[in-house]
């Protein structure tokens, strides 16, 4: 990894030495094993292949100036990944069997961990899948989880730098009361045609309105939304929106910081009102919006008049990203050092 160039590094995929996976058979689940095969073995019936029963996660390991490696709030993962197992009747994973897979595939790993200030850090995806044959719509027999890591560099090209993204009411992301607060796959396969129309006409992502009413905003492609006004920080709240740990962590800050934290369902018309806006998530942390298009009824929402990201998204963004490489205090207990 001495050649690496590691500020150069894209958002995607690359080979690592191991992962990690663990089997639920007989309603239990065994040990966690040790691979270096980027293959799994999965019979053409399973249940994740036909009926969508399928969960993942994404969180990331950071070096600090210290050269110690530490994660972030890695138990929330494992309580969500749980809550995605309720969602679609999989095996729920203890959480501290799901923090023992992450310490050990970044242990295992740690040569890929990118180092201090080269704007990368180590991805970790756990993923958990049903498995065995079965042609009828019913739960697997048995279940895989594992975790895998690879090294990511920031997940827009322009790094901490506002951009555009657009409302399109022909789309939606999830249903009222589907699958949209927890984290499978579906949910992102049914974002791709919007997204990618959204991407041909120059946009970051597409800014969903609830679906049921089509009056109040939801997600913003793959991540959280918030806006700020004076002293508010405003984030949706609906029965189709991810927890995201993120936008946990930010209202946390935010609060910290002496802002008014509100979580509500948020009429598209209040977009006007906000001084400053953002999606947030563990792949960017935040990303700055600069103006919202409403193609439908053919208006724009200029937010960052200016072009540069605002002063609060500014000032949490660097908070955050100051406790996850250890700059900051963690005075919340939200980072574990990979010992």
């Amino acid at each position: 990894m001495e050649n690496m160039n590691w500020s150069d590094l894209a958002f995607g995929y690359m080979k690592t030495d191991y992962n990690v996976r663990c089997y639920y058979r007989d309603g239990k689940w065994g040990e966690l094993e040790v691979s270096s095969s980027e293959i799994i073995n999965i019979h053409m019936a399973a249940t994740c292949l036909h009926y969508g029963q399928e969960s993942f996660e994404g969180l990331k390991a950071f070096k600090g100036k210290d050269g110690k490696i530490r994660v972030f709030r890695m138990d929330e993962n494992g309580k969500r990944m749980q809550s995605s197992s309720r969602g679609i009747k999989m095996a729920e994973l203890p959480v501290e069997m799901f923090e023992e897979a992450v310490r050990k595939v970044v242990k295992l790993n740690e040569r890929f961990v990118p180092p201090y200030e080269s704007g990368a850090a180590l991805y970790i995806r756990p993923l958990m899948i049903g498995l065995g044959a079965q042609v009828g719509v019913k739960p697997a027999p048995e279940y895989m989880f594992m975790v895998f890591v690879t090294p990511v560099g920031p997940y827009f090209k322009g790094g901490f730098q506002p951009s555009k993204v657009c409302i399109m009411r022909e789309f939606d992301r999830a249903a009222p009361y589907g699958t949209g607060t927890i984290k499978v796959g579906g949910n992102y396969a049914a974002s791709l045609v919007a997204g990618e129309i959204a991407h041909s006409k120059g946009y970051a992502a597409v800014l969903y309105l609830d679906p049921k009413e089509k009056k109040y905003l939801d997600e913003c492609g793959p991540a959280n939304f918030f806006g700020i006004r004076g002293n508010s920080y405003i984030t949706p709240q609906s029965h189709s929106i991810l927890p995201s740990i993120t936008n946990k962590s930010l209202q946390q800050l935010a609060e910290d910081m002496g802002l008014t934290v509100e979580r509500r369902p948020v009429p598209v018309e209040e977009i006007a009102t906000f001084d400053e806006a953002a999606e947030c998530g563990t792949a960017a942390v935040i990303a700055p919006i600069s103006q919202i298009d409403d193609l439908d009824i053919n208006k724009s929402y200029v937010i960052a008049k200016d072009g540069k990201p605002g002063p609060v998204c500014e000032k949490l963004y660097n908070k955050l990203r100051g406790i996850q490489y250890g700059d900051e205090p963690d005075t919340y207990g939200w980072v574990t050092v990979i010992e």
